[in-house]
């Protein structure tokens, strides 16, 4: 028999190289995790040829040439998030989409460039080596759309009953062009508001792929890379005040966000806001706002009043940004609170929501 080859690798843990092939069977075990011949399987047969798109360094680390940082800018962005969803699989998108996707846009709402990524997963006993595959399949191809690479990452496997099937922690580092600055001490009276696309497709979409509901929700999930958009955005409005992705708690919560504490506050127009009827619908059935839902492809910018027109015509230019609008402004009234113009010409304050959001995505 040939002899076993084991080597450091600084993406996965120890790996090995063997002879014959065996077949990773149907189902993760947990001896994929740990440390011994079929967990250098599964990393070998599965995770690395399909998250990995370049050589792998041979340490405890992944390296990154820091003089290729320097040439793009000044600063580094660093961000981390978890991802847990049910189902696992959505119209729309997977678990493994949204991992990159969602991590991608955070580097790129603070105003970077997104280089770099890790990714980890908590594996439950018992979960579908086929549906692991796919998800895997779904992370490589949302890398490779954004353009960055999956340079580390770590394998977990727990015991059954342990983990809801699958759950993926990701960090990224981003580079931030010299002289781009970002924050809310930036935002001024008189700021437009503008939203990159329709609010609550991907609360709709996860809310319509559980069965026991019941519920038809013609409506795929926004997710999606946005750093493209971003970068339009500020080619032509460099002075944006801030950008955020509108995730959990949908714009509602991100609005509150942006101008908590402020000497301004944020008023909206109902009229303006951007949600396809039949989300409108399945909100309305439900008793739910679409305001509260999460979105994983849209986001929300506060820029100068001046730079709407470019602004706006940059962003409907990019796949992400074609129903990009204006949905309100900054203004003096209501200081650290966010209002809403209803369609009957009526005024409501816009809160963050207390206790448990519904549905409940992550």
């Amino acid at each position: 028999m040939p002899p076993t080859t084991i080597t450091e690798n600084s993406v996965w843990g120890p790996s090995v190289s063997k002879s014959p092939i065996r077949p990773l069977g149907d189902t993760i075990n947990l001896s994929h995790g740990s440390g011994g011949r079929d967990m250098h399987r599964l990393l070998e047969q599965l995770i690395l040829p399909t998250l990995c798109s370049g050589p792998i360094d041979d340490g405890d680390a992944a390296s990154i040439a820091i003089a290729e940082l320097i040439d793009q800018g000044d600063r580094l962005a660093f961000t981390t998030d978890s991802y847990t969803i049910t189902p696992l699989v959505f119209p729309g998108g997977d678990i493994g989409s949204l991992a990159v996707n969602g991590t991608v846009n955070d580097l790129a709402m603070s105003g970077a460039i997104p280089r770099y990524l890790s990714c980890a997963l908590i594996i439950e006993e018992g979960f579908s080596i086929k549906a692991l595959s796919s998800i895997l399949q779904s992370m490589r191809t949302a890398a490779d759309q954004a353009n960055i690479r999956i340079i580390a990452g770590d394998t977990k496997v727990v015991h059954r009953g342990a983990a809801d099937g699958l759950f993926i922690n990701t960090a990224g580092i981003g580079v931030i062009p010299s002289k781009r600055q970002l924050g809310r001490e930036h935002i001024r009276n008189g700021d437009i508001v503008i939203v990159s696309g329709f609010i609550g497709d991907h609360g709709a979409a996860v809310l319509a792929a559980r069965d026991e509901l019941q519920l038809a929700i013609p409506v795929d999930s926004d997710c999606q890379p946005l750093h493209v958009l971003t970068e339009a955005l500020l080619s032509v409005c460099p002075n944006t005040r801030i950008m955020r992705d509108a995730t959990r708690g949908g714009v509602a919560s991100v609005l509150n966000e942006l101008i908590a504490a402020s000497s301004f506050g944020i008023q909206i127009m109902e009229t303006l806001i951007p949600v396809r009827p039949v989300v409108r619908g399945a909100c309305e059935i439900l008793g739910l706002d679409p305001l509260y839902l999460a979105n994983e492809g849209t986001m929300v910018a506060i820029i100068p009043e001046q730079d709407e027109q470019r602004a706006l015509a940059a962003m409907q230019a990019q796949a992400a940004g074609v129903h990009a609008r204006r949905i309100g402004k900054v203004t003096d009234h209501y200081p650290g609170l966010v209002s809403l113009l209803t369609q009957m010409g009526g005024e409501r304050l816009i809160d963050i929501p207390s206790g448990e959001l519904l549905p409940r995505i992550c």
